[in-house]
C-alpha cells in the first residue's frame, strides 16, 4: 500500500505543507484537529462543546482513510487549562471510553488564544 494524504482543501494546508491525515500502510495519522466548525467557521466557547466538535472533526479525516473512531489506537490531548480537564475528560470518555486507546495529555497554548483543546490520533486501518 502507498503513502496517501488526505486533505480538506484548505489555503493553510498547501501554504505550510501538512495534511489532515496521512494514510501509511495499514496506520492513519491524524494531525491535530480542534474544535473549530469549519461548515460555519466558528469555535465554541465552552470546552464540553469545542471538544464534541474536535471529535466530529477526528472522525470526518478517519472517514476519509477508511475507518472510524474506533479504530483508534493512540491519542495526544492538548488542553490549555487544567480547569476545563474534567469537562473535556467527561466528552472525551463518551467517544473513547469503549475503545481505551494509549493516551497523552498536556496541558500547553494553541495556536488561537479561544481554542481549548486539540486531539491528534493515531488509527488502524480495518
Amino acid at each position: 500500500m502507498t503513502r496517501r494524504l488526505i486533505s480538506s482543501g484548505s489555503a493553510l494546508e498547501a501554504k505550510v505543507g501538512y495534511s489532515r491525515a496521512v494514510v501509511d500502510g495499514d496506520l492513519v495519522f491524524v494531525s491535530g484537529r480542534t474544535g473549530l466548525d469549519y461548515s460555519h467557521d466558528t469555535l465554541a466557547e465552552g470546552a464540553a462543546d469545542q471538544t464534541r466538535q474536535t471529535f466530529v472533526n477526528i472522525q470526518w479525516s478517519l472517514e476519509q482513510a477508511g475507518c472510524s473512531l474506533k479504530d483508534i489506537v493512540r491519542s495526544t490531548l492538548m488542553v490549555t487549562d487544567r480547569a476545563d480537564i474534567p469537562e473535556i475528560m467527561d466528552v472525551v470518555g463518551e467517544h473513547l471510553r469503549d475503545i481505551r486507546p494509549a493516551s497523552t495529555l498536556l496541558i500547553c497554548g494553541l495556536v488561537r488564544p479561544e481554542m481549548k483543546i486539540e486531539i491528534e490520533v493515531t488509527a488502524r486501518l480495518p
